[in-house]
Parts: structure tokens; C-alpha cells; sequence
């Protein structure tokens, strides 16, 4: 494939692979975490852990925003569905998640609610335009690479005058989670995970830049290195931390330059701050309520927030006390330690979010077989 066969050549990743074997001190650990979700699949994809040396571990953080949305919050869009009035809007992913008492939307959906799946926003303004006597409302979701089109929508939405369309919106931003993690707030007696460098998200940080990630080099001392996505994006990427460690720096660098720049997209920086503010907390699966880390549509746009158009009230909700989703989010845990994983937790039947969605860590185990490997070592 053009421009991707490229990334994925077997020597140099060979290559790569034995200059960290060679530049890593074997008398300590190397612990980074990989804060994206296509980060968390390519590891497993390509089987990055085998060829790194044991004392290298790889992280998996809540890099997933399908996976990080609260039960609470499903069960919100699930009261919301079953008003005769509405159609919700929603898109793949999100169908499957189980809420807190196991009802997902694609089984309210069977029972009556009108649930419908969309590729993008604008399928959904396209509905509200088809039913100008219902009310439609979009299930808005994602970190910063999917809110700049929620924010072009919410604009496009106005210009059009749509009075029967709104956005129930669970935008999330990713310092303000990574800076949760460092600081250990609100896991209260949960654990937490000891952290040397991040491998710093690659959407994302086309959107906002390297500069967003300085904070974590300067305040925190934890070395940052921006990563594509391919193989050799990623190998590439530990030796740069690795190299950051042994040279007791902690610096942002940027591996996945032919994307990402220090300032980002200017143009969908504006957008987001045009339309949206900051709610002063927001709960995170597995990290609790996470201050100033979600997002909401500003008072000029008010009239198209479901939340306010519906009188929604926020629910908290607790998860499936036996799903280990919110350990793995956090990185205590890896998904063979669920006692769920593989067992009662599926793709065709998944107990949590982690399996559900694509971007999901349980998911990424499961489809690459990543987890035979780990069990079967772990029973010798």
C-alpha cells in the first residue's frame, strides 16, 4: 500500500528494535504509556511487545473516548431515546456499551426507541432535515479530532435554522486526562500506575499540537514523544524515549512530524473554542470526575443543547463490579487480569466498554490474540 507499506518494512523494525535492546539498561524499568486507542491496536497487530525487551513495558491508557464515557451517561442517552418524540443519532461504536443495568442503545432500540447509526454529523443533520416534526438529537463523542466537526455542524446547523435539531455532547479533551493520571486525583483507593514517558496521541495532536504537552516535560519531568501509527512509527518512537530516560531529559518530542506541527490546526482550534467551553468536571470511566476535561456548547449556542432543551438530569451509575474496565483504562491492569476477559466478555458479548468499542484495549487483545500468548506464559 502506497505511503503505508513504507512504515510496516520487517528490517528496519528489526533494526529498531535491537538499537533498544541495546541502548536499554537492564537494571531498570521503562514504563510508557500509549494514550490511543490505534496505538493500543497496533501494538498488538504487529506483536511490538515481543520483540521489546522485558524490562519495556507498554500502557495502556484511556485513549478510547467510546470506552471512557461513564455508564451514567449511557443511561442518560437511553432515557433520552425512549421519548416518543426523538430520534438519537449515534454512531457505531457507541450501540453496544453497556449502560449501568446492561441495557445498551442498540437494545433500547429494540425495544421501540428510534436509535439510528450515522457515519457523521452531517447524516444526522440530513435526518432532522427528512423529519421536521421530530426532534433530533445528536449523540456528540470523541477527544478533540472529533469535536472541530461537531463544531462546523453546531455552525452549519444555524445557518440553517434547524429549531428541531440539538447535540447531547460528551466531548472530552486528553492533557487534562493524562494530567489526572500523573496526579493521581480521584483514583482514590483504586491503584495507580508508575508512568516514565508518554507516547503521545497522533489525531489528536494534528488538532492541537506538541505545545499542549509541554505542561507533562516541564511541571511533571515525564518524557513525551508524539508517535504515528505504523510500526515503524511506533519502534522509532520508544527509542526516543528510551533515549529520553537514559539521558534523564523529559522533553516533548515529535516523531510523527509529517502530520502533527507544535501549534496544530489553527483553523479547528478556532472552531472548538468558537462554539464550545469547559464544563468545570466531567467524569471519566475509571479516572471519576476529571476537572476542566469536557466540553459544552456556549450560551450563544445554548438552544442547541439537548441537556438544557430536555431538562436532562446527570446520572451517575456505577459499572459491572467484576468488569476491570476502569483498572485498564488507567493502566493498573491489563485485560487477561479481567476474570470477564474471554470468558462472559466478548465481541458478541461484551460486559464493558473496552470490548466493545474498536479503539478498545480488550478488543485490540482479543482480535489479534494477543492474550493466548500472555495466558499461556503465565500458566507455564
Amino acid at each position: 500500500m502506497k505511503y503505508a507499506d513504507e512504515f510496516r518494512d520487517k528490517e528496519i523494525a528489526l533494526g529498531l528494535a535491537k538499537a533498544i535492546r541495546a541502548e536499554t539498561d537492564k537494571a531498570k524499568p521503562y514504563r510508557f504509556m500509549e494514550f490511543c486507542g490505534g496505538h493500543t491496536h497496533a501494538i498488538s497487530r504487529y506483536g511490538l511487545e515481543d520483540v521489546l525487551p522485558t524490562n519495556v513495558r507498554l500502557i495502556h491508557g484511556p485513549g478510547c473516548p467510546v470506552c471512557v464515557l461513564p455508564a451514567g451517561r449511557i443511561d442518560m442517552a437511553i432515557r433520552l431515546a425512549t421519548r416518543r418524540e426523538i430520534i438519537l443519532c449515534v454512531y457505531g461504536d457507541l450501540l453496544r456499551v453497556p449502560g449501568s443495568q446492561g441495557i445498551s442503545l442498540l437494545k433500547a432500540k429494540a425495544r421501540g426507541a428510534d436509535i439510528r447509526m450515522v457515519y457523521s454529523s452531517m447524516d444526522a443533520i440530513a435526518i432532522a432535515e427528512e423529519n421536521p416534526s421530530r426532534e433530533v438529537v445528536f449523540f456528540a463523542i470523541g477527544f478533540e479530532t472529533t469535536t472541530a466537526p461537531t463544531a462546523i455542524m453546531v455552525r452549519l446547523v444555524e445557518k440553517k435554522q434547524l429549531s428541531n435539531f440539538s447535540v447531547f455532547c460528551n466531548h472530552v479533551l486528553t492533557p487534562p486526562a493524562m494530567k489526572n493520571i500523573l496526579e493521581g486525583s480521584d483514583i482514590r483507593d483504586n491503584g495507580q500506575v508508575e508512568i516514565d514517558g508518554f507516547v503521545g496521541p497522533a489525531h489528536v495532536s494534528t488538532i492541537i499540537g506538541t505545545e499542549a504537552y509541554e505542561v507533562f516535560a516541564e511541571e511533571f519531568k515525564k518524557a513525551v514523544v508524539i508517535s504515528g501509527f505504523e510500526p515503524l512509527d511506533m519502534m522509532q518512537s520508544i527509542l526516543m524515549l528510551v533515549r529520553q530516560i537514559n539521558e534523564r531529559r523529559h522533553e516533548v518530542e515529535n516523531q510523527y512530524r509529517r502530520a502533527v506541527t507544535r501549534d496544530g490546526n489553527l483553523r479547528a482550534k478556532k472552531e472548538i473554542s468558537d462554539v464550545f467551553e469547559l464544563r468545570d468536571r466531567f467524569e471519566w470511566r475509571g479516572l471519576g470526575q476529571v476537572p476542566y476535561s469536557g466540553l459544552k456548547l456556549k450560551r450563544a449556542y445554548a438552544i442547541y443543547d439537548a441537556e438544557m432543551r430536555f431538562d436532562m438530569q446527570e446520572l451517575c451509575a456505577a459499572d459491572n463490579r467484576a468488569c476491570e474496565c476502569g483498572a485498564i483504562l488507567r493502566g493498573v491492569k491489563k485485560p487477561v487480569d479481567c476474570q470477564l476477559f474471554g470468558t462472559l466478555c466478548t465481541p458478541e458479548t461484551p460486559m464493558g466498554s473496552c470490548m466493545v468499542s474498536s479503539e478498545g484495549a480488550c478488543a485490540a487483545h482479543w482480535t489479534y490474540g494477543r492474550f493466548r500468548h500472555h495466558r499461556q506464559r503465565r500458566a507455564s
